[in-house]
């Protein structure tokens, strides 16, 4: 079903990889467009829970966007171009299901931005964060420079952009980049459990977290907070905890 793209679903768990090793996973168009139609595949399954996104080999999540294809872009081109990038990672960040970013290697430029389009991100001691879009005449198009300050604040943020630098994996936790580092041999281990602790709560409540964080309101909390209290499994939930015993939701 796809070209620049792995897809397995098993357990709850859907894992995306970026399979263009030869290029360092290097997101070019078709890539950009697979992972839209992946997501939305996501979206379409309820029996998805978490998504983990990584990058084929052992050098890099994703290297930054395909030069090549950006170099002859008009203004009006290069808008288009960025629309269409930004509309495929604010679909994976609205998703309503948490996707963890296994980051592999290089996160550089579009890869940086991707990574920080998921919900959570897990980095090997190995990989290497940036956005060097400036040496190249640009700036970040695929929101970079709306969702960087807001993980790291402001000043951090403007640091990365306007020097365009790499930093480290211990950088980036340091920052509050990436949530935690580990060692490459132990990268998807620490993934999977991450996945499997996230698949056993309840999926609507886990869904509703992820939107009251992102409407940042206390009337959204609020509202969300009623509905799961309306859910098969907030009732479930409840009366495992009072009977001892483990919960059995099921994601209504």
């Amino acid at each position: 079903m796809y070209s620049h793209l792995l897809y397995t679903a098993t357990d709850f768990i859907a894992t995306i990889t970026l399979n263009r090793p030869q290029v360092r996973n290097a997101l070019n168009i078709a890539t950009v467009t697979e992972l839209g139609a992946a997501f939305e595949q996501v979206k379409n399954d309820e029996t998805i829970r978490v998504v983990v996104l990584t990058g084929a080999g052992d050098k890099a999540f994703a290297a930054g966007a395909d030069i090549s294809e950006i170099s002859g872009l008009s203004a009006e081109e290069g808008e288009e171009f960025s629309r269409r990038g930004q509309k495929v990672f604010d679909a994976m960040e609205s998703l309503g299901r948490p996707t963890i970013a296994a980051i592999n290697g290089y996160a550089l430029g579009g890869g940086c931005e991707l990574a920080m389009a998921c919900t959570m991100r897990v980095a090997s001691e190995t990989a290497v964060f940036g956005q060097p879009e400036v040496k190249l005449g640009l700036i970040p198009g695929y929101g970079g420079t709306q969702r960087l300050p807001r993980l790291v604040g402001k000043s951090q943020a403007l640091h990365l952009l306007l020097t365009g630098e790499s930093i480290s994996a211990a950088e980036a936790l340091r920052i509050g980049l990436v949530d935690r580092v580990v060692p490459a041999d132990e990268l998807a281990a620490t993934v999977g459990e991450l996945a499997r602790r996230i698949v056993a709560n309840a999926p609507l409540a886990v869904r509703y977290c992820i939107e009251a964080v992102h409407r940042g309101e206390l009337l959204t909390e609020a509202i969300l907070f009623g509905k799961s209290c309306g859910t098969e499994d907030m009732k479930e939930g409840t009366r495992a905890f009072l009977e001892k015993r483990p919960p059995r939701f099921v994601g209504r």
